[in-house]
C-alpha cells in the first residue's frame, strides 16, 4: 500500500489498516470507469483554465498527461496492475503526478472525488446505455430474419400452456419484437436523465471556483447541469433505472429462452437447436441440452438480484453521500455484461434455430383450436355469442368423445346441437380460414403480419429492406 495513492492523507497520522485498505478498496471493479473518468477530468480541467484557476500551460500540460495515460492503457497490458491503488481516480491523479509533477496536483481544485465518481459513471453509463440499445437492436434484426424466412410456418398459440388459436410463427418472433422495443423505448428514456452533469456538485455544497459547468458540460456532451447540489452527489436514481431496465429485458429474454427450451423438447419438437448452441451430457449419451438459452434463463435472476441489491442498498442512506454508495458500481456493471452477453447469445441462437414445419402444422391442426372459430361461425349466423359458445363447446365435447377434431365430425352430428351450422363451416373451421379471420390491427393474419413485419424494419432501419 503506497501513501501517494491517497488522497486524504494529510488528517491522518498513521497508515490504514491493511485489511481494511482491501476492504475499503474498489479499484479491482471501478477502474472500468477509467476512460470515462479521464474524459471527466478533461471537462473540468477546461473548466477550471476557464475560471482562471489554471493557466493555460498548466491546462495544456494536465490535458497532454491525461492523454498520455489513456493512451498508455490501451497500450501496456500491465497498466493497471497496481494494489496499492485505492480507487481508480486516485490511480489516475498519482500517475499523473508522476508524469507531469507538481502541476498534476492542481487537477482536484474545485471537485470532490463525490461529484467526479458521479459525473464518471454518468459517462460511462450514456456508452452502457448506447451499447445495449445497439444489440437489442440486432436481436429484433435476428427476429425478424427468422420471422422471414419462416412466413408460411404455422404453430400453436398457447395460454396457460395449453393450446389455444393457431397463429402464425412470424407473429410469434414480432411479440419478442416489441417487449424488445419497449426495452429500446425505456433505455433512450433513462439516457435523458442520466445526461445530467454532476460535477461542480464538490463534497456536496458546490465548488467555491468560477466554473462554467454549463461549458463543462457541453464539453462533455450533457444535455443539462444538475440543480442542487447535495441532491447531485447522492443521486443513484440513474443506477436504479439502468438496472431495472436490464431485468426486465432480462425478463423479456427469459420468456424467450423458456419457450425455446420447451419447443426444443422431444414432447413439442417444434424446434432444433444446431450444434453451435447445445452441449451433451457426461452421461448419457443421446442428450442434447439447449443450456444456451438455460443460461440465459438463469442469469435472469443475477440481475433481480442487482436491482434488490441497489435498493436495499440507498433505501435508508442519509444526505449526501455515504461509502455504501460504492455498492452501486458492482451492481450496475454486472447488470450491464450480463444483458449485453444474454442479448448476444440470444442473437446467436436465433441463428442457430430451425423449425419442424410439419410438426408445428400438426400441433395447430389438433386440439380443437378451432372451436373459438365454430362459435364465431354460429354467431354470424346471428346466434348470441354466449349461447353460440354454449353450443361450441357441447360440440367439442361431443367431438372428443368420438375421438374426432371439430373439421372431421359429420355435418349432421354437428347440426344434432344447432340448425344454424350449414355445410360451409367446415370452410370456417380450416387451418388457413382460422388464420385469415384474425385480420384486425395486430392480428396473426398473413396480411397483418406482413405489415407488421415492413413496419418492424421501417423502425429499425428508416426504411424497408429488398
Amino acid at each position: 500500500m503506497s501513501e501517494k495513492k491517497n488522497l486524504w492523507g494529510g488528517r491522518f497520522k498513521a497508515r490504514a489498516n491493511e485489511k481494511f485498505f482491501k476492504f475499503n478498496r474498489s479499484f479491482d471493479f471501478d477502474k472500468r470507469l477509467f476512460d470515462a473518468d479521464i474524459k471527466g477530468c478533461l471537462g473540468h480541467c477546461r473548466g477550471l483554465e476557464k475560471a482562471k484557476a489554471l493557466s493555460s500551460k498548466e491546462s495544456m500540460q494536465i490535458q497532454d498527461g491525461l492523454n498520455m495515460l489513456l493512451e498508455k492503457s490501451r497500450s501496456d497490458e500491465d497498466f493497471f496492475v497496481d494494489d496499492s491503488a485505492e480507487d481508480i481516480h486516485s490511480f489516475i491523479e498519482s500517475n499523473l503526478i508522476e508524469i507531469i509533477g507538481d502541476t498534476g496536483r492542481k487537477l482536484h481544485m474545485g471537485r470532490s472525488r463525490n461529484d467526479q465518481v458521479a459525473t464518471a459513471l454518468r459517462i460511462w453509463m450514456r456508452e452502457a446505455i448506447d451499447e445495449t440499445s445497439d444489440v437489442i437492436k440486432n436481436l429484433q434484426t435476428d427476429l425478424i430474419k427468422l420471422a422471414e424466412n419462416n412466413l408460411d410456418v404455422i404453430i400453436p398459440g398457447y395460454t396457460h400452456l395449453q393450446r389455444a388459436q393457431p397463429i402464425l410463427f412470424p407473429h410469434w418472433c414480432l411479440a419478442y419484437f416489441e417487449m424488445l422495443r419497449r426495452d429500446a423505448q425505456r433505455l433512450m428514456e433513462i439516457r435523458v436523465r442520466v445526461n445530467v452533469m454532476p460535477l461542480g456538485s464538490a463534497a456536496l455544497a458546490g465548488t467555491s471556483y468560477p466554473i462554467d459547468r454549463a461549458s463543462v458540460a457541453e464539453y462533455l456532451g450533457f444535455s443539462e447541469i444538475s440543480r442542487n447540489s447535495l441532491d447531485a452527489v447522492s443521486d443513484r436514481d440513474f443506477c436504479v433505472d439502468f438496472v431495472y431496465t436490464a431485468a426486465l429485458i432480462m425478463t423479456h429474454l427469459s420468456r424467450l429462452a423458456e419457450d425455446i427450451i420447451l419447443y426444443s423438447t422431444k414432447e413439442f419438437g417444434f424446434f432444433n437447436l444446431s450444434d453451435a448452441v447445445a452441449t451433451g451430457s457426461s452421461l448419457m449419451p443421446q442428450k442434447k441440452n439447449p443450456d444456451s438459452m438455460e443460461l440465459v434463463r438463469g442469469k435472469s435472476a443475477r440481475v433481480f438480484g442487482d436491482l434488490v441489491s441497489l435498493l436495499a442498498m440507498l433505501k435508508s442512506l442519509p444526505l449526501a453521500y455515504n461509502k455504501d454508495m460504492q455498492e452501486d458500481k458492482e451492481a450496475v456493471f454486472d447488470a450491464f455484461v450480463s444483458v449485453y452477453d444474454c442479448l448476444e447469445i440470444s442473437s446467436i441462437v436465433l441463428n442457430n434455430l430451425s423449425i419442424n414445419k410439419d410438426k408445428t402444422r400438426e400441433a395447430a391442426s389438433k386440439g380443437y383450436l378451432n372451436a373459438t372459430e365454430l362459435a364465431d361461425y354460429l354467431a354470424r349466423q346471428g346466434v348470441s355469442f354466449r349461447s353460440a359458445h354454449e353450443i361450441a363447446g357441447k360440440i367439442v365435447l361431443r367431438a372428443i368423445e368420438l375421438g374426432l377434431e371439430l373439421d372431421e365430425m359429420n355435418l349432421h352430428d354437428m347440426q344434432n346441437f344447432s340448425d344454424q351450422i350449414r355445410e360451409d363451416v367446415f370452410d370456417a373451421l380450416s387451418l388457413n380460414q382460422t388464420l385469415k379471420t384474425k385480420n384486425a390491427a395486430g392480428g396473426t393474419s398473413e396480411e397483418r403480419v406482413i405489415e407488421a413485419l415492413e413496419e418492424a424494419k421501417v423502425y429499425l432501419f428508416g426504411r424497408k429492406l429488398t
